[in-house]
């Protein structure tokens, strides 16, 4: 009885909670950024402690302060719960199943996801209201976040969602309670956090796992991917691949690259469909064969489909071009693991240019795999013939005879010492080594 009680008690809370947002339904976490009639969270960090802020929120124009303190709740603005994150995911979880009509996709993966999940709000955008992820917002605050997004008259709401850790997909799933997922690929990252590619693989197929026990729509599978597919089994799928990928609904293949991908679409027995797109790296043939199987699903037409992926512009400096009068730039600075980054040095390597040259970050989170993997990233960019650069300890640590530099700044204050000109220059490395601060000086 008393368990009963409790929960009891909580759904009240909730349910009232969820009256005050429907009346303020923008939600922020920043005291810094308050729009008026807004709902601040009080949220906790390493560092800080946002219950300290709830009353700069409400004087900076929020209507609602949801805290955990009870020392700083002062008046009738202020809501009192047990813990501001939980409260936000549920509150989330709560909104998100009050829109039953709304179609939801979960996107995840080890690499491609922000530019799969932007490609498939593109083509979906066409049809109809959509709301998806924006940024890189895919982890425990940043998803709930997103599904308080979501409005009445979206069509779709299109979630990413990343982990680090065993688990983590998972909780994110039961938030988010997706009515088809999609995993764009499962690569070697995180290894620190994972321990291991199997443990990649059983924290990113916990998205198939809530899929499944669910009994809910299924998944979009990249039929060309033996991992995913053995991972999927016998779960209902719309599959796409590359041509000739067994099983497949929808076929894809590269015409050219040279630097934007051009590539080509076809179901069976049927015509092509070939498209300019604006992306860098023959690898994102199978992000854009993702949209393509999403559109094919929710009814798009072709036409529709294609002028969305040629439209597309890639931001956030990922998969970018920048050409600056003096050089000519590959932008994939957001991000990098082993995986990545040998596509990408793949991909570099087949870009006709005269002067070739690659400026490469370090990759984190690789734990005790760290000195191999940087290593091979190493020789495969010695067999490349460009010229390289090294930025970072991990890859000091390499046998090599490139130029080694220690940081960012030491790259920066080299760049306006002697300002490079004429070159094509791929500019790869984790987030983390801040190589995106790069293209101003180039």
């Amino acid at each position: 009885m008393y368990i009963c009680a409790v929960i009891l008690v909580k759904l009240m809370i909730l349910e009232q909670l969820y009256a005050i947002y429907r009346q303020h339904p923008v939600v922020t976490t920043d005291s810094r950024r308050c729009p008026v009639g807004s709902m601040f969270f009080a949220l906790k960090g390493e560092t800080f402690d946002g219950n300290q802020y709830a009353s700069k929120a409400l004087e900076a124009g929020c209507a609602v302060a949801v805290v955990d303190d009870a020392s700083v709740a002062c008046d009738e603005r202020f809501m009192l719960v047990d813990n501001v994150l939980e409260t936000l995911q549920q509150l989330a979880h709560y909104h998100r199943e009050q829109l039953p009509g709304k179609m939801i996709i979960q996107i995840t993966g080890t690499n491609g996801k922000t530019t799969t999940k932007e490609l498939v709000s593109s083509v979906l955008s066409q049809i109809g209201p959509v709301q998806w992820t924006q940024g890189n917002l895919n982890n425990h605050i940043g998803v709930p976040l997103t599904l308080l997004t979501l409005k009445d008259d979206d069509g779709f709401g299109i979630i990413e969602t990343g982990a680090n850790h065993p688990g983590e997909i998972a909780q994110l799933s039961a938030i988010v309670d997706p009515d088809m997922g999609l995993i764009t690929n499962v690569g070697r990252a995180h290894l620190e956090g994972f321990g291991s590619f199997e443990g990649v693989k059983k924290t990113k197929g916990e998205l198939y796992d809530y899929i499944r026990s669910h009994n809910k729509i299924g998944i979009f599978l990249n039929a060309s991917e033996e991992n995913l597919v053995a991972m999927a089994g016998n779960m209902p799928a719309v599959r796409y691949g590359l041509t000739g990928t067994p099983g497949a609904e929808v076929w894809g293949e590269v015409v050219e690259y040279n630097p934007f991908v051009k590539f080509r679409y076809r179901q069976e027995h049927t015509q092509w469909h070939t498209v300019q797109t604006h992306l860098i790296g023959a690898y994102n043939i199978h992000n854009l064969m993702a949209a393509v199987a999403v559109g094919m699903q929710f009814g798009v037409p072709f036409s529709l489909i294609n002028e969305a992926l040629a439209n597309y512009q890639p931001t956030n400096n990922r998969s970018e071009f920048r050409d600056t009068g003096r050089n000519q730039l590959i932008i994939d600075a957001y991000n990098a693991n082993p995986t990545s980054m040998s596509a990408a040095l793949d991909n570099f390597q087949q870009i006709c240019a005269d002067r070739k040259m690659m400026i490469l970050g370090d990759m984190g989170e690789l734990g005790q795999d760290s000195s191999a993997e940087h290593q091979r990233v190493v020789d495969k960019a010695r067999e490349s013939g460009a010229e390289v650069w090294l930025v970072g300890k991990n890859f000091a640590q390499t046998k090599h005879d490139f130029r080694t530099f220690r940081d960012v700044e030491d790259v920066k204050q080299e760049l306006k010492a002697h300002p490079l000109e004429g070159r094509t220059i791929l500019i790869k490395g984790s987030n983390s080594t801040r190589l995106y601060q790069l293209p101003e000086f180039l």
